[in-house]
């Protein structure tokens, strides 16, 4: 389990900005049960315990330095 600073990768970045809107419309489409809050226990638990966990114990470099210039 990582603790602290992620280390952000820009590839990775714009591609979720840029490839991903369609998906999600295709799949919310079709799946009724996509993109809702708590499926992801149901679906897989231990999956969903590790994400909860690292979210809460990493931060992201981009957030911090929006907190820096506020």
């Amino acid at each position: 389990m990582k603790f602290g600073i992620r280390k952000p990768s820009i590839k990775r970045r714009f591609k979720a900005k840029t490839t991903a809107r369609v998906k999600r419309k295709i799949k919310a489409s079709t799946n009724p049960l996509y993109g809702k809050k708590g499926v992801g226990w149901a679906k897989n638990p231990r999956k969903a315990a590790y994400n909860k966990v690292y979210k809460k114990t990493t931060v992201d470099p981009a957030s911090l330095l929006r907190k820096l210039f506020r």
